[in-house]
């Protein structure tokens, strides 16, 4: 089983920043984007580079660490902005259930798997049934458009 929080390496860190700022110019693919979250103690505002999944015609938001400092922040706060270069749009978090997981997870595993793959124990193009025992380790989102 995946662990619940795999802490990013120093230079995960450094690439995510610069990725990050990257990312904030409006560079990258279409679904980068930069994450903006309040933090639920500090009230800061902390970003990190995020891939938004669109699968039907929803947009999702999988954490493939884990529940990491944005989760936490994010299900405190309901909603995050994803950003990217001068555009920038706010999103409530409707949080997924265990059981509608599987599907969503094999679409963000199958769709990103380069950049993701590291952190599932079942390769990309594993069949659905096999994401379910999975799920309650990754938190998944669908991202509703506020306005």
């Amino acid at each position: 089983m995946p662990p619940k929080f795999e802490k990013p390496s120093a230079m995960e860190r450094v690439f995510n920043r610069v990725f990050g700022v990257l990312v904030g110019f409006g560079l990258g693919l279409s679904h980068n984007y930069l994450l903006q979250v309040r933090g639920r103690k500090s009230g800061r505002l902390y970003s990190t580079p995020v891939d938004v999944l669109v699968y039907g015609e929803k947009l999702y938001l999988v954490a493939p660490r884990g529940t990491t400092q944005w989760v936490r922040n994010a299900q405190v706060s309901g909603g995050v902005t994803l950003k990217r270069g001068r555009t920038s749009e706010e999103f409530r978090l409707r949080p997924i259930p265990n059981e509608e997981k599987p599907v969503v997870l094999k679409a963000y595993l199958d769709r990103f798997k380069t950049t993701v793959q590291r952190y599932f124990p079942i390769p990309a193009g594993s069949p659905v049934e096999e994401f379910a025992p999975l799920a309650p380790h990754y938190p998944v989102f669908e991202l509703v458009r506020t306005t």
